[in-house]
């Protein structure tokens, strides 16, 4: 099936053809005609199976036939696509502009940690397509600088992240300021009880699309466990770099300050790294990642919330320095490897501290993983567990935190001369501790320029270009987290929870326990 076979008119499959994509995915090729025929849609989609243009195309398709019309001289936003984190936002609103560049559309991407009024200049140009996170947008309608009322497409993508990271109030106060005759599209990874209660109350007879179970990315990539002990693992990581001559390999960690440690060790090992993660400016970020996508950097180190939106077609590698405490995050990072047909490997440093949460990954997932050691790596077989140190709020079953998300202190906006509001500041981590409490949540700070608070490194400028206005993108301010309930635990839609002692997935000196 091609791409003008789906109804897209020779514009959009222009565009689509210079990105070098020649046939539609199962989700576009089921979505794209969902949502040209004007209904509402729920898909259930992960990262890499191609769901950001199965929503995009189809969208820019129904405005480019749309009137056109100024509203008091400005044009009106048409179409609103709410995004949980900034760099999930930003590259979505990159997809927009490269789809939509032979269409007189325009299109600008907000959130938070840059100045505020920059992106209040963008918005009262107009544009037809506004790509936002849930707490800047709140800015916005909060000051007045926003107006929703002619919306007619909204998109919920990542909806199942939105409500982890404890964004459903905000959604909801957003969906309140709507007009009520619009077209609603919601884009989830899960189909969770929470998922499906925000879908009753917003969608109107939905389609229903779920392309494939949730875990099949797991199927399409070679998986494999490396036993070592913890002191051990950034020589064994500079090691499989060096013996395999990795170009290029996402590393995840559990913890800020572990991705800049360890960027540091692998410096001295003579192995160009960078860390993305909640502490780095915008600008910061988006240089790593460029580097990293450019080949002038072979590893980049990233937190799991850092790597929310990171698209990178053929994503050779994925290793997991630090195993995640939820298992779902789990799949959502080798997800990053093996797109699109694309071959990939993901790689487990895995000690004896790590050892349930492995077995909480291997049942999730339904599958024991491939164990190898390595020669010269071999674990001391009388290791003892410690506790892990977790971040702040974030606990292996909890559901306030949800797949590690990592929230701030709720905004307080305070009333400035300008009556533009104060960012918080965000939640300093937990002083130490074996995780799931959190730290506490550090108190606004008032702006005191009469300016909204600036995040680290903002990163102003007009993204445009191609008949699409850009706009300045920033760091999300994520909401406050939810007092977490111990039986929220992650689990596969519909499959009852299972209790009872669990056996460990590997002996101390990394071979598999027998029963297994």
């Amino acid at each position: 099936m091609s791409f003008s076979a789906l109804g897209l008119s020779d514009e959009i499959v222009r565009a689509v053809s210079e990105q070098g994509y020649t046939s539609p995915t199962p989700i576009q090729a089921q979505a794209v005609p969902a949502v040209l025929s004007g209904g509402d849609l729920l898909a259930g989609a992960q990262t890499g199976t191609g769901k950001t243009a199965g929503f995009t195309l189809p969208l820019l398709q129904r405005l480019s036939t749309m009137p056109r019309q100024k509203i008091n001289g400005h044009l009106p936003i048409r179409a609103l696509i709410l995004a949980p984190t900034r760099e999930l936002a930003a590259q979505v609103e990159e997809s927009v502009r490269q789809y939509g560049k032979y269409l007189p559309l325009t299109s600008a991407c907000i959130f938070g940690g840059v100045g505020i009024n920059p992106q209040i200049t963008l918005l009262k140009r107009g544009v037809d397509i506004l790509v936002a996170t849930p707490g800047r947008l709140l800015d916005h309608m909060q000051q007045g600088t926003v107006n929703l009322q002619h919306i007619q497409i909204l998109v919920l993508d990542e909806a199942d992240r939105m409500l982890d990271m404890g964004f459903i109030r905000d959604i909801r106060k957003v969906l309140a300021a709507l007009p009520p005759k619009r077209q609603n599209l919601l884009f989830s990874a899960t189909f969770a009880d929470e998922i499906k209660k925000l879908a009753d109350s917003l969608l109107n007879n939905p389609a229903l699309i779920e392309v494939a179970r949730r875990n099949s990315t797991v199927e399409v990539i070679a998986q494999k466990i490396h036993p070592v002990d913890r002191d051990k693992k950034h020589p064994m990581l500079a090691h499989l770099i060096k013996t395999h001559q990795w170009k290029q390999v996402l590393v995840f960690t559990r913890t800020k300050h572990g991705a800049n440690k360890l960027v540091e060790q692998l410096a001295r090992d003579g192995i160009t790294a960078m860390a993305i993660h909640g502490n780095k400016s915008q600008s910061a970020r988006t240089k790593a990642l460029a580097e990293f996508k450019d080949g002038k950097l072979t590893a980049l180190i990233a937190t799991d919330i850092a790597a929310r939106g990171i698209d990178i077609d053929q994503l050779p590698h994925v290793v997991n320095y630090d195993l995640p405490n939820v298992p779902e995050d789990y799949v959502h990072r080798i997800g990053r490897t093996g797109r699109a047909g694309a071959t990939g490997e993901a790689v487990s440093l895995v000690c004896v501290d790590e050892r349930d949460l492995l077995h909480d990954i291997e049942r999730f997932i339904k599958r024991e993983i491939p164990v190898e050691v390595i020669a010269g790596f071999e674990p001391d077989p009388s290791a003892k567990p410690q506790p892990i140190q977790l971040r702040s709020g974030q606990g292996r079953h909890q559901n306030g935190g949800g797949r590690g998300g990592q929230r701030s202190a709720p905004r307080k906006p305070a009333a400035n001369g300008n009556g533009n509001s104060a960012a918080a500041k965000p939640a300093k981590p937990a002083s130490g501790g074996n995780g799931g409490n959190g730290g506490q949540a550090a108190k606004p700070r008032p702006a005191a320029n009469g300016n909204a608070a600036r995040g680290q490194g903002a990163r102003a400028g007009n993204a445009g270009g191609n008949g699409s206005t850009g706009g300045n993108v920033g760091n999300n301010a994520n909401r406050a987290p939810k007092p977490a309930h111990a039986n929220n635990q992650p689990r596969n839609p519909g499959q009852p929870r299972q209790g009872g002692p669990r056996p460990s997935a590997l002996t101390h000196g990394g071979q598999r326990a027998a029963g297994k």
